[in-house]
């Protein structure tokens, strides 16, 4: 009988260890559980904030007011085969702020030689429609955003508007 009763004691051991390892488990599984749940709400939490800021940012900068500069009047020859014609315009851009004023006013020079040569190579009959001024006002945007200095940052100008406009 005394072997008998060892058997009956390692039975109950066993059942207190498979417990324990299923209580283990389901310790594990619980945590596993609430840092994927952690992890996802920090996740997705965190990424509404950051777009929270950048709509607040936008909200800053829509509320500022545009900054506007205006250029001397261009005078250039058209291209024409029927004789002389002749383009009066003077050009206002907009830009985001006075660090981009200073800029372009430092490198005018360049600016005023690239539109010239932009205006200087149009027809009269492509630019007297609105159509076609507005597809200058969009050339004339590229060649003021293109950078100044060789691999430099492009400027940023936001809009080109006509405040003189005369063909002759």
């Amino acid at each position: 009988m005394s072997k008998a009763a060892p058997k009956k004691e390692e039975a109950p051991a066993a059942g207190a260890n498979s417990k324990k390892k299923k209580l283990i488990m389901i310790i594990v599984l619980a945590v596993v559980v609430l840092a994927a749940a952690g992890g996802g709400a920090w996740f997705f939490l965190g990424k509404k904030n950051q777009s929270d800021k950048k709509e607040v940012k936008k909200a800053e900068d829509s509320d500022k007011p545009p900054v506007f500069l205006s250029m001397e009047a261009f005078t250039v020859n058209l291209q024409s085969e029927t004789g002389d014609k002749y383009l009066q315009a003077t050009i206002t851009l907009q830009v985001p702020d006075e660090e981009q004023v200073n800029l372009i006013k430092t490198n005018m020079p360049q600016l005023r030689s690239r539109l010239l040569l932009l205006l200087s190579s149009k027809e009269a009959a492509d630019i007297l429609t609105s159509e076609g001024k507005t597809k200058l006002t969009q050339e004339i945007n590229e060649q003021a955003n293109i950078s100044f200095a060789p691999d430099g940052p492009p400027q940023k100008v936001t809009g080109v508007f006509f405040t003189s406009f005369v063909i002759q």
